[in-house]
């Protein structure tokens, strides 16, 4: 038995609840989940986990046995950091999270460069929404919208995160173009839902825009409403309707023609975009030179 790859194993059992997550995390079968544990078991002497049909809890000595794994892992990541900080070249696992939409179009399209600068880097990327830990997720690096709150890491400016309004050629030569925010009313205008549990409770019935007499505030309705941004993008390019998406989503289809930016004098809702990271992984060649990509491609 590989004692370190089965203390891993256990951790992941843990803090994910169940053996099919823990299996997921660690690349391996559940049957071989089960196996670790047993073996950790028997190795020794005593249980970790009482297990049922639909749920698992910990023992007493697994809590305690847990938290000494944390320890040890901890302290052979630690270890693992100091052999890369003492290489000129960058290698090693790096970490990334970033918003789906950008971490789709942008990002990944982007990495096929880094990792050809820098082979001996693993990129292990998880696109979410959310805005996960650092710390928690082992992450090392993290692209985030709006604003930062004050903390530890380093947060460094990257472009704003901007939209267009558009629609397909097809669309326009059918219902007209609209030249002002009060024809939007009378046209198709593609809505996102944001689910919440199982009940879709927040919908854009509203754009934003600023124009020449100030900031607007429109209603809008369309014969679509949907939570999801590439599905909206897919929409607007069949001539479904107007859609306000972002510049990462829609720009070549504006370069190609396939859609047509609409109001240009009127500005649409944009957010910030930061890189950020611990300080103290800085010193990591594979984290130092990635943010030098980073800026480089997309820093203010």
């Amino acid at each position: 038995m590989d004692l370190f790859q089965a203390m891993t194993v256990y951790v992941r059992v843990v803090e994910t609840g169940s053996m099919t997550a823990a299996a997921q995390q660690c690349a391996m079968s559940t049957t071989m989940v089960g196996n670790h544990l047993r073996a950790l078991e028997q190795r020794l002497g005593v249980r970790l986990l009482n297990r049922t049909t639909r749920r698992q809890r910990l023992t007493e000595f697994g809590t305690a046995y847990y938290q000494r794994c944390l320890e040890v892992l901890g302290l052979v990541a630690d270890s693992e950091r100091l052999a890369e900080q003492s290489q000129d070249t960058p290698s090693g696992t790096l970490r990334i999270t970033a918003p789906l939409t950008f971490g789709t179009e942008k990002l990944a399209p982007a990495l096929s460069e880094f990792a050809l600068r820098y082979p001996q880097v693993k990129l292990d990327v998880m696109l979410s929404n959310g805005r996960p830990d650092l710390l928690e997720n082992g992450l090392d690096v993290a692209f985030r919208l709006g604003a930062i709150e004050p903390s530890n890491v380093i947060a460094r400016p990257l472009i704003d995160y901007t939209l267009t309004m558009c629609a397909s050629p097809g669309y326009l030569a059918r219902r007209g173009t609209p030249q002002t925010p009060e024809d939007l009313q009378q046209h198709d205008c593609l809505a996102f839902a944001y689910p919440a549990g199982d009940d879709w409770q927040s919908v854009e019935k509203h754009w934003r825009l600023s124009g020449p007499e100030g900031e607007v505030l429109v209603a809008v309705s369309g014969t679509l409403l949907i939570n999801s941004s590439a599905a909206l993008h897919q929409a607007a390019r069949t001539g479904m309707g107007i859609v306000m998406l972002p510049d990462a989503l829609v720009g070549l289809d504006l370069a190609s023609g396939q859609l047509v930016a609409l109001m240009p004098d009127y500005q649409l809702p944009s957010r910030p975009m930061s890189l950020i990271y611990a300080q103290d992984r800085y010193r990591l060649p594979k984290l130092r030179h990635f943010v030098d990509f980073a800026m480089q491609r997309w820093g203010k």
